[in-house]
């Protein structure tokens, strides 16, 4: 077990001892490809090629300068037109603000109106019900009268059978009262 731990740390302090040395001169691949890579660059640009370290110098600082200006006027130029697209945004925004709320305005006009026709058909209906209903209580009212009137017409009738039975039975006693008499009358 501590010859894993002692040989752990010897390989560790030995990869520290490696890192920690100064680098080595450039090999010669690293030479040749740095010389391709400058000798591409003068390729591209021969006016660079045989200038002095001054002239590099002057023209990184024309250059620097050259980009300022151009910076600069892009600021400029994109300040103008935020300003103007910000005074177009707000109008735009404006404007549709107007139209929404004209729209909205409408809107209201609209609901306020079909409020008052739901209204109105709600007061309909409830007339109509408070109709019904009195319609409704009218006619049981007529039901009840006319039931009424039919079971004493119903009783009225029985009387009525009973008369006649009473009363043709009244002719035939009279008839045969009729005969007695006018049999001891001969």
């Amino acid at each position: 077990m501590s010859s894993l731990y002692t040989r752990s740390k010897e390989y560790t302090r030995s990869r520290k001892a490696q890192s920690d040395s100064p680098p080595s001169s450039p090999s010669p691949i690293a030479k040749t490809l740095r010389h391709e890579r400058l000798s591409r660059l003068e390729a591209v640009n021969p006016s660079t090629s045989d200038s002095s370290y001054s002239d590099r110098a002057s023209g990184r600082s024309s250059a620097y300068s050259r980009r300022e200006n151009r910076l600069a006027a892009l600021s400029s130029r994109a300040d103008d037109e935020s300003s103007r697209d910000y005074k177009k945004l707000y109008e735009s925004a404006l404007s549709e603000n107007q139209k929404l709320k004209s729209k909205l305005q409408e809107a209201q006009l609209e609901l306020a109106d079909i409020k008052a026709k739901l209204e109105k058909a709600a007061q309909q209906k409830q007339e109509k019900t408070s109709d019904r209903s009195s319609m409704l209580e009218m006619e049981k009212r007529e039901k009840r009268a006319l039931e009424r009137k039919l079971s004493e017409m119903e009783e009225e009738m029985k009387i009525l059978t009973e008369l006649k039975s009473d009363n043709q039975r009244l002719k035939d006693e009279n008839g045969a009262l009729i005969r007695v008499i006018s049999k001891l009358s001969k």
